[in-house]
């Protein structure tokens, strides 16, 4: 949920009348698990999701009879196969949700939070959350960057380790949360705008490079984060690449191909996927060896030809095969980092 609290920051500052909706515990079936959150304005669901349906527009009220209240809640919902006020059935299971109307009082830890990831710092969101004699909702929250947290911190060190949010006790909420992974997209034709899109949707920072000015706009890039109107291989020689970004190589021509993979090939990228066919690929694993432009293992580190097998043919396709292997990558390269560290 690290866009969520990106976004709550950005809204804070801007004074926006919001509240955050965020799900502290499930039991059973339940259609987001602990830590999925919302924002909500007074009329609608402005950002992230709860789940959709009937459980989100019961929260949409909450939040809304919250924003008029000014006072948090912590509200349970039954979902035990059987429909919400009156609305259709859903999933079976227990689901508890905070729901705080106003999040500009920790607009300083908020802030803190976003320049943290802002920065490539992850780090634990937690949440007192303290039930007065009066029946008020008292909240405290405090983020603790991963490189500051004490050893003595085990239900943090426990939260970082697994990525996963949690109760600890019945009073504090714990959300681990890491950097956003950052999606560079070298070539800005109809498959690099198709996989900014989807990029954008699964919570990746999109950057695209393209050295064509009529591709290289917002008008055809509608969703990248930021756009790079330059010569491909020495854009991309001049980024920054680390474990936590995605290099999508699907430019106009074999030629552009080599020289953005010439210029990340040998980054510590925590993903490089280039378009094209087999035979293309074997050229271009003996020319990039021939020319000791890269090893044998460095070659073969390269998702090539990109994308999950689907049989992918049409251009919706092919970024749909691109996105699923990124997201299958990303959860791998989570998995091995939180074993190592």
């Amino acid at each position: 949920m690290t866009n969520i609290y990106m976004d709550l920051a950005a809204r804070i500052r801007k004074k926006e009348p919001v509240a955050l909706a965020v799900i502290l515990e499930t039991n059973g079936s339940a259609p987001q698990g602990a830590g999925a959150a919302a924002i909500f304005s007074s009329r609608k669901l402005v950002a992230g999701t709860i789940g959709g349906g009937s459980l989100e527009a019961c929260v949409f009220r909450k939040a809304a009879e919250a924003l008029r209240k000014g006072e948090p809640l912590v509200v349970s919902f039954a979902l035990k196969g059987v429909a919400i006020e009156g609305q259709e059935p859903i999933c079976g299971g227990d689901v508890r949700v905070l729901v705080d109307p106003r999040p500009q009082r920790d607009g300083r830890i908020l802030f803190s939070l976003a320049d943290s990831l802002g920065r490539g710092i992850g780090g634990v969101l937690s949440t007192s959350i303290c039930k007065k004699q009066n029946g008020k909702i008292v909240l405290t929250r405090d983020w603790i960057p991963a490189e500051l947290r004490s050893s003595s911190d085990k239900e943090i060190a426990a939260a970082l380790a697994d990525g996963r949010p949690r109760l600890a006790g019945t009073r504090l909420f714990l959300e681990p949360l890491f950097p956003q992974a950052r999606l560079v997209i070298a070539g800005a034709g109809h498959i690099g705008r198709a996989v900014s899109h989807l990029g954008r949707l699964l919570d990746f920072d999109v950057t695209v490079i393209d050295d064509r000015r009529e591709f290289a706009n917002k008008k055809n890039l509608p969703d990248a984060d930021r756009i790079v109107c330059r010569e491909i291989g020495p854009a991309l020689s001049e980024m920054p690449i680390d474990g936590n970004t995605y290099v999508v190589i699907v430019t106009r021509g074999h030629q552009k191909d080599a020289e953005a993979l010439r210029a990340c090939i040998n980054s510590g990228a925590g993903y490089i996927g280039m378009i094209g066919s087999r035979s293309k690929i074997a050229l271009e694993r003996r020319e990039f060896i021939d020319r000791k432009w890269a090893t044998a293992g460095a070659f073969d580190r390269v998702h090539a030809p990109i994308g999950l097998p689907i049989r992918s043919e049409t251009v919706p396709e092919i970024a749909v095969s691109i996105a699923a292997e990124l997201v299958l990558t990303r959860r791998r390269n989570a998995d091995r980092e939180r074993v190592a560290g």
